[in-house]
């Protein structure tokens, strides 16, 4: 039987030294990639900790996601969620070093050389270039998350709600996200 501060030190799943040096591996390659934070990468996440490895499933994805997102603090704390899911504290240790360490040295670097070649037309062209590539990376999370639902009307009413909130008025998304959760309490998503 294992003893509870097993379960919160390794995590439910089990997962063991190699998985662990491999969930920070993805997580590292995925920080550097994650123009628009790290909340661009959720389809690459799933992919990687739902269907290549069997981690965790569609849905308990999802949740960390939602508790990532719901909880007080930084955008990046859905990526703790899922480390911990996986992999206790070790887990989260592993998935938050790969997610900000290697994106807040290349960010410095960036920065610097960005601040001394502001006026080259290389630099601005690849600013100007990171605004479309960020809203496709969003599309592509959007998408992920609808999947374990695509199936079901409701969802789909709540996308539609959710854009029309988010482009039609200064609400808070916070009202999308507690409709999504009591949809999802009622048994209708």
């Amino acid at each position: 039987m294992t003893e509870p501060w097993q379960t919160l030190l390794w995590g439910p799943v089990g997962i063991g030294g190699a998985d662990w040096w491999l969930l920070f591996l993805h997580f590292t390659a995925l920080s550097l990639v994650a123009v628009g934070g790290a909340i661009t990468t959720v389809s690459e996440m799933q992919r990687i900790v739902v269907a290549e490895h069997g981690w965790l499933t569609p849905m308990q994805f999802n949740d960390c996601i939602a508790i990532g997102q719901a909880a007080p603090g930084p955008n990046v704390l859905f990526v703790a969620a899922i480390g911990f899911s996986i992999g206790g504290l070790v887990g989260v240790a592993a998935t938050m070093a790969g997610s900000l360490l290697p994106s807040a040295v290349l960010a410095v670097a960036a920065g610097r050389f960005g601040q001394r070649h502001r006026q080259s037309r290389g630099v601005r062209a690849f600013s100007a270039g990171l605004a479309p590539l960020t809203i496709g990376l969003l599309l592509a999370t959007g998408t992920a998350l609808l999947r374990p639902t695509a199936g079901q009307p409701v969802s789909w009413l709540l996308v539609a709600a959710t854009l029309w909130l988010m482009l039609r008025t200064r609400r808070n998304p916070m009202w999308a996200l507690g409709a999504g959760a009591l949809a999802g309490a009622l048994g209708w998503v």
